[in-house]
């Protein structure tokens, strides 16, 4: 009886085990995460890349699944992005570098109303980065941006704008990648 379930036990496991997780260039990623007490579903994922290499992998979570990236900038809704390093080549400065010009082709070169704010968000690269290090950036209306780094908040940051501007990096006009906007918009 202890050997049926046991085995029983293994099987869901494993099946359960399955479903919980999406792979993106050999990386699993969350089906879902939380943003304070709201559940967010994987909307869409992909692969940013530098020069042929992977960098690292990025992931959008939302309360329902959207393509639409002007939507998803304006809303004031639970949302994340979770970014997962996969390669040593990623570093402290160039994380910062990128960060800066994405904030730039975000806000169209506006950056001046939330400088502050973008200071403080950097301030989280400035730590030395590995691959394998998981960032998550969760938003929560009322709450703002709470900027985590291998499971630990580094950093809350108020402001819908400053979400916005975020997020944008992904999903504006000019993000980091067209390809891993198209991914993390699922189409």
């Amino acid at each position: 009886m202890k050997r049926v379930l046991f085995s029983l036990f293994l099987t869901v496991s494993l099946l359960t085990g399955a479903t919980a997780a999406r792979e993106i260039a050999g990386v699993e990623m969350p089906d879902s995460r939380k943003a304070g007490n709201s559940d967010l579903l994987f909307n869409g994922g992909g692969r940013r890349t530098k020069f042929g290499m992977t960098v690292y992998v990025g992931a959008l979570y939302l309360s329902s699944r959207s393509n639409d990236p002007r939507a998803i900038l304006a809303a004031d809704e639970p949302m994340a992005i979770q970014l997962r390093i996969t390669s040593g080549m990623v570093t402290s400065e160039k994380m910062e570098s990128a960060t800066r010009e994405g904030f730039e082709n975000s806000l169209n070169g506006e950056t001046a109303p939330l400088r502050q704010s973008i200071e403080d968000f950097i301030g989280v690269f400035r730590e030395k980065i590995e691959k394998g290090d998981v960032y998550a950036f969760v938003y929560s209306p009322g709450k703002g941006t709470e900027v985590f780094k291998n499971g630990k908040v580094s950093k809350v940051i108020e402001k819908l704008d400053f979400k916005k501007a975020l997020f944008g990096i992904w999903l504006c006009e000019r993000p980091a990648q067209e390809s891993l906007k198209r991914e993390m918009l699922g189409l």
